[in-house]
């Protein structure tokens, strides 16, 4: 027979051996069952020593070698920095990046007792889901309140773009499709699962006590929202206008900065009549000391050229 073709036998008869699961018969590194090794080696015609090499080397082609764990360094070191990067280019322009009082200026939000219940409601949801395995329930919950959100960012998207109408016609369907979505079909069907239809399945335990305590406090969420909500369409309704949404404070900021920027335009006009007030003023000080000197001076002293006031924005023009 082919010495090649015995060395391939023997390899495709150890390989068998590791494939079925008895390799973690060997422990090459420590010790070996030499029974089995010897059985193994006769059925393979190697010796016991051969055998065990060829395990141990097997062994090591499973072990990452430089090369693969210096890929793995490439790319995460890739990642971290494209993401320091992106994330110091996106903060080198603001201005808490350099006086961190600015951290703290604006803050909280109109909303925030509500704005912190929620989120902190919503972690606890998606980790509880997950760690108690109510992926499914947890599924349509997160559906449900994706229904409704970017009808409310595509408002504001037109709003910012100044499409009024378009903007007051998809408040109209964001506002139907959260009551509809948030106050029907949120505790028919998904309060009603996890209150009644689990209990079919299983008995009360704590899990089922503190997942449906925050459903009911999200709910509750749900009211506050859904009265702002009806007021705003009250509005609309009978003033013929959408006015800002009322759970967030972005509107408010751009008001904000819209008032700092008159303020300042306010103190300039202000400091610019100051200046000209005091222009004004040193221009006719310097005109009445020129005319007393004229006066007091002989006729021959009186130089060829002199300076005149024109006006306090050119105060000083020569005339020849």
């Amino acid at each position: 027979m082919d010495p090649g073709g015995v060395v391939e036998q023997r390899h495709s008869g150890l390989n068998r051996v590791l494939l079925s699961g008895n390799m973690c018969v060997f422990d090459v590194s420590l010790h070996g069952v030499q029974s089995e090794v010897v059985v193994l080696a006769k059925q393979c015609g190697l010796t016991p020593r051969q055998t065990e090499t060829w395990f141990r080397r097997r062994g090591n082609q499973d072990r990452p070698t430089k090369t693969k764990k210096f890929c793995e360094a490439c790319w995460r070191f890739a990642f971290y920095l494209i993401a320091f990067m992106a994330g110091l280019a996106s903060l080198i322009d603001t201005p808490w990046f350099w006086d961190q009082r600015e951290c703290w200026r604006g803050y909280p939000r109109q909303d925030f007792k509500e704005q912190i219940i929620h989120h902190v409601v919503t972690v606890l949801l998606i980790g509880f889901s997950y760690c108690g395995n109510y992926v499914r329930v947890g599924t349509l919950v997160m559906l449900i309140h994706d229904s409704s959100d970017f009808l409310l960012e595509s408002a504001k998207m037109f709003n910012y773009a100044g499409w009024q109408r378009t903007c007051d016609a998809l408040f109209v369907i964001f506002a139907t499709v959260f009551l509809v979505t948030r106050l029907v079909v949120f505790p028919n069907r998904i309060l009603h699962t996890t209150l009644v239809l689990s209990m079919e399945f299983f008995a009360p335990f704590f899990g089922y006590y503190f997942f449906n305590f925050l459903l009911l406090v999200l709910q509750a969420l749900h009211v506050f929202w859904g009265y702002l909500i009806l007021r705003m369409i009250y509005k609309f309704v009978f003033l013929g206008k959408v006015e800002r949404d009322e759970r967030s404070d972005e509107e408010s900021g751009d008001e904000e900065d819209e008032r700092g920027e008159k303020e300042e335009e306010s103190m300039w006009e202000e400091r610019k009549c100051v200046l000209d007030s005091r222009l004004a003023a040193l221009a006719n000080k310097c005109a009445l000391s020129n005319l007393t000197n004229e006066k007091s001076a002989p006729a021959s002293a009186v130089p060829k050229s002199r300076w005149h006031i024109a006006s306090p924005a050119n105060p000083r023009v020569r005339i020849n």
